[in-house]
């Protein structure tokens, strides 16, 4: 904006202002006491170009840009560790909390226990990230301790909760534009997808508003058959607790009271855009309305009875019919071939949060199998026996099955 301004201009203009009977070139007295000056000044306008960027969102550096984003309470999200589950043979080995464990290059720390009869226990990966997702299988300790003496095997089995990486600035950047397009108040949607997926491990979540496993308001009103089995029960029938519970429902339904309008399904994808975990759905669960009772003891408006599910996997096996180049064969191509199917589910996996229901579809898998050296034609695809795309339901992202040739 202020490029114009450059130490030659000033001075150009500067000396325009002097009369033209003083010697003004270059080594004068003149010349000499100005240039310092529009030195100075020539600096501050490259500085003002800096501050031209840095008070506008779309072109400030990562520092100015949290300040900016802090003004509407929005914040970059930290680095997280991975919860991951232990797995120890026999089951009654003496695992402690704070035991080190190690896979590879990294340290695990035994944080809690899931169930001690079954030898499982949580792990915290002590590298913070999305690293620590990568890996499964064999753990070793760290430290040698009697309570591990009898310890045959240490698995680390499964991620529970992903760890994150922490936020990228150009994703930070648009989170912060987006939150222009939709205001987050009051329990709406955008208020629960911004709540839900700032928790660690959540990729990504859709709300869906009044579920109730398919039940209208009108079915909780009694009919005539309702209410006369109703009337003929007393608290010497039923017992004064349950007749008491029945009267106080039977008394709401009657007056219209009992709705289904406050009932919320969260569905959620972990942040690596796979089926989470019992835990992670727990979690969420918790943090939102621990209860499923609508009393506002979590992040969920009071009157909002929250239900969270996990998104779940629709695993589809695919049949290919190819023809291989000269020198190739689908022993040699067949990681090449999985890797890219997996990559295409994944791809739609990352947009499923924004999408009413996922295609995986037939040409977008015969044209990456086109893009593998070694392939130099599809003859066919079928996917679940099927020569049609396979459009999965709402809460549903692609699992790869079978790959046959």
């Amino acid at each position: 904006m202020f490029e114009e301004n450059d130490f030659d201009t000033l001075m150009e203009r500067m000396l325009e202002n002097v009369s033209d009977e003083l010697d003004k070139r270059e080594g004068s007295v003149i010349y000499d006491a100005i240039a310092p000056a529009a030195l100075e000044l020539a600096n501050m306008y490259v500085a003002l170009d800096v501050v031209m960027d840095e008070v506008f969102a779309d072109t400030a550096s990562y520092y100015y840009l949290i300040k900016r984003a802090a003004e509407r309470g929005i914040y970059p999200k930290e680095e997280t560790n991975a919860e991951c589950e232990l797995l120890v043979v026999p089951s009654d080995t003496q695992i402690a909390v704070n035991d080190r464990f190690a896979l590879g290059e990294f340290n695990y720390t035994v944080a809690s226990v899931i169930d001690a009869t079954q030898g499982l226990y949580r792990l915290i990966c002590e590298t913070a990230g999305s690293a620590g997702n990568q890996q499964l299988g064999g753990l070793i300790p760290l430290e040698t301790k009697e309570n591990l003496n009898d310890m045959e095997s240490a698995t680390l089995t499964r991620i529970l909760i992903p760890g994150e990486d922490e936020e990228d600035v150009e994703v930070f950047r648009e989170r912060y534009f987006s939150s222009f397009n939709q205001i987050a108040f009051g329990g709406n949607k955008a208020d629960y997808k911004e709540k839900i997926n700032d928790i660690a491990g959540v990729g990504g979540c859709k709300v869906i508003r009044a579920w109730s496993g398919g039940c209208k308001p009108a079915d909780m009103i009694p009919g005539e058959n309702v209410t006369s089995w109703y009337e003929s029960q007393s608290e010497s029938t039923l017992g004064k607790d349950v007749y008491s519970w029945l009267k106080n429902v039977y008394g709401a339904a009657k007056e219209k009271l009992l709705t289904i309008g406050g009932t919320v399904k969260v569905i959620i994808i972990t942040s690596e855009f796979s089926v989470p975990s019992d835990v992670l759905v727990n979690t969420v669960q918790t943090a939102l309305d621990p209860e499923i009772s609508g009393e506002g003891d979590g992040i969920a408006p009071i009157g909002h009875v929250v239900n969270v599910k996990g998104v779940q996997g629709h695993r589809i096996d695919i049949l290919l019919n190819l023809v291989y180049k000269e020198g190739f064969t689908y022993t040699g191509l067949e990681s090449n071939i999985k890797d890219s199917i997996d990559a295409y589910f994944s791809e739609l996996a990352k947009t499923w949060s924004e999408t009413e229901n996922l295609t995986v579809r037939l040409s977008q898998i015969e044209s990456r199998m086109l893009m593998i050296d070694g392939i130099l034609d599809v003859e066919e695809v079928k996917l679940n026996g099927s020569s049609e795309n396979i459009i999965l339901e709402y809460d549903e992202i692609p699992i790869r099955g079978d790959v046959n040739i």
